[in-house]
């Protein structure tokens, strides 16, 4: 946790914890400092082989005690994200495995179980951290599998259990189940069948491992190396594998035994109401992950950005235009690093923004088909199109942000100590995963047209590009350029075949999608600032929160000018203003680094090296 000058007032270090904690207890955030401690201090052990079960099961088992104990472990969004966000900072593996475990796999045990105590002592080894949890819905055969799940579960109904098979090599699931020596517990996503007759894709939870290897029906592959982020990921086959009635988690759905020895065939009633919004209830889980992603993404953003300022200031060039000034003295330098503080600003305000859904729409999970949303192309964007939004745009920023940085940092950025490759791989592995961010992206810029949001907003007044309500103003003209644009061209057009629709149009509608979820950070950068008391705080994050939109600006310069909410004329002061404001933000610079976090003290790396002295002669 970040620790914060004496010299600051109560009143700004209250809102600085919160700013980067989200509204987390004091409890809370004692057991954050505890946990970042725990994390140091620790071994994180081998990547693979030997003594890697034990090691992970032991920081597993740090992110459950900086978490609520018992049934309540799941209970606090905010605390959730914070957890892991810190375990992203220390070892980004880590949080990927903690990601797994408790919001997709301890989550569905929660969310869609009907009675918990039949999922017990499993459910209490998971919460304890004494088994690891493990999510199972990808499979090989085929794209977008989760639309078409091969795996299937086939009701028995002479004792009401269900047999989990893989039909063929296509259905393998791919996860990371392969981790040797420990328990593990899957939750597995496969097609439910009753008398035959296909209900549609439900979660089941499913003992993998114990401390001797597979269970009986369990298939394991040898592992699969995957470097840029290292997990014990496998392939899973299941060989007629008996699952206990009590471990189908049915989220309200009900199979009725047919009369004994009468013929009668069992009764099944869902009351998802189709097997399209069966998937979607299945897969609403991915609102936790995705509620979490935000926080994950600016913790490890604000540390990039602070690493490669702290670079910038300190590493000396001898350059002939200015030999022996820093690299921060050079424009070129400060547009990149600067504008990683103020994009990690910008994805704070998010991780904000997305836990305020989150704690919003928790208590209000849809009961039937009356309030779910159209599936599209994909279903994520049914589940909750604000959180896939957010999902979709944090991570693909991260990553921009930190592969930009790591690049400016030279061979410091490329060094595994400083964690960038890391942070950098995290992401990039996180725009496909937890649901694809441009399919997303493509399925809320679909929903924007079918909904005709195409009316341009009206400006009060005239903004400009140094003010920070100035680009959301200009990205709220441009999300309505886009979808006139797509309606002008036929997206819209009911009576045509929605592939050939859509097909010539998927891009556009892309641009859209992520121009919409862009909006929700801008717009969560100035309610953020709009909400800040402190005189000294606004003065220092009003420069960054101007920057990040001026930035943004300069990336989206293309799309913006060629549907005319931004104009040539105006571009073209773009520059100017980006100079200005990297001049505001370098007065600030001090507070800032202060609030964001100091740099870690890279001096422990040269401390612990070793050095072989050749023979003299």
């Amino acid at each position: 946790m970040t620790t914060l000058a004496p010299s600051l007032s109560e009143s700004a270090r209250a809102e600085i914890l919160r700013l980067l904690h989200g509204p987390c207890d004091p409890a809370a955030l004692s057991a954050l400092t505890a946990l970042r401690k725990a994390l140091a201090d620790g071994d994180p052990g081998p990547v693979h082989g030997p003594g890697r079960g034990a090691a992970l099961m032991g920081r597993l088992r740090s992110l459950a005690d900086a978490l609520p104990p018992g049934d309540g472990i799941l209970d606090d969004p905010a605390r959730l994200a914070a957890v892991h966000a810190h375990a992203a900072v220390a070892d980004p593996s880590l949080c990927l495995a903690g990601l797994v475990h408790h919001l997709l796999c301890l989550g569905s045990l929660t969310e869609l179980s009907d009675e918990q105590a039949g999922l017990e002592p499993r459910l209490s080894a998971l919460r304890e951290g004494r088994a690891k949890g493990v999510y199972l819905i990808t499979e090989v055969g085929q794209a977008n599998s989760h639309l078409d799940t091969g795996t299937r579960a086939d009701f028995d109904p002479a004792d009401g259990s269900f047999v989990l098979h893989t039909p063929g090599p296509g259905a393998a699931k791919f996860g990371s189940a392969g981790t040797g020596g420990v328990e593990q517990t899957g939750v597995v996503l496969a097609r439910l069948f009753v008398g035959g007759t296909d209900r549609g894709v439900f979660a089941f939870m499913v003992g993998l491992t114990d401390a001797q290897g597979p269970l009986p029906g369990i298939e394991l592959s040898d592992p699969i190396a995957l470097d840029a982020l290292p997990l014990d990921y496998v392939q899973v086959r299941f060989d007629r594998v008996r699952v206990a009635a009590a471990h189908w988690l049915s989220d309200g759905a009900r199979i009725a035994p047919g009369g004994e020895g009468s013929g009668t065939a069992a009764m099944f009633h869902d009351p998802a109401g189709s097997p399209e919004q069966r998937l979607q209830r299945t897969l609403r889980v991915g609102q936790g992950l995705w509620a979490a992603m935000p926080a994950v993404a600016a913790a490890t953003s604000r540390r990039t950005a602070v690493e490669a300022v702290h670079y910038a200031r300190t590493r000396r060039t001898q350059s002939r235009l200015a030999p022996g000034v820093s690299l921060l003295a050079y424009r070129s330098q400060q547009t990149v690093v600067l504008g990683a503080l103020a994009d990690a600003f910008a994805l704070t305000c998010a991780a904000d923004g997305a836990l305020a859904v989150r704690t919003g729409a928790r208590a209000a999970v849809p009961p039937g088909p009356e309030r779910e949303e159209a599936m599209g192309f994909t279903p994520w964007a049914a589940v909750s199109r604000p959180l896939a939004a957010y999902k979709a745009v944090t991570v693909r920023t991260a990553a921009r942000l930190t592969a930009e940085c790591q690049h400016r940092c030279g061979f410091s950025g490329q060094l595994t100590a400083n964690r960038l490759s890391g942070y950098r791989d995290f992401h990039h592995a996180f725009d496909t995963a937890g649901g694809d961010s441009q399919l997303i992206f493509y399925d809320i810029g679909r929903s924007l047209v079918e909904e005709g949001h195409g009316r341009e907003p009206e400006l009060r007044e005239p903004l400009e590009p140094t003010s920070p309500y100035w680009w959301p103003a200009l990205l709220r003209r441009h999300r309505a350029a886009l979808v006139r644009e797509l309606l002008w061209l036929g997206a819209a057009d009911a009576s045509r075949d929605p592939f050939e629709r859509w097909n010539p149009l998927l891009e556009r509608a892309g641009v859209l999608g992520e121009a919409h979820a862009t909006l929700l950070m801008a717009d969560d950068v100035v309610r953020v600032l709009d909400g800040l008391r402190d005189p000294g705080l606004v003065r220092a994050l009003t420069p960054l929160a101007a920057l990040h939109g001026a930035l943004s600006a300069r990336r989206w310069a293309g799309s913006l000018l060629a549907l005319g909410p931004l104009e040539a004329a105006e571009s073209g002061t773009l520059s100017a203003a980006v100079e200005r404001l990297c001049d505001a933000v370098m007065e600030q610079l001090p507070l800032l680094l202060e609030v964001f976090g100091e740099p870690e003290d890279h001096r422990v790396l040269d401390a612990t090296l070793t050095w072989a002295r050749g023979a003299t002669s």
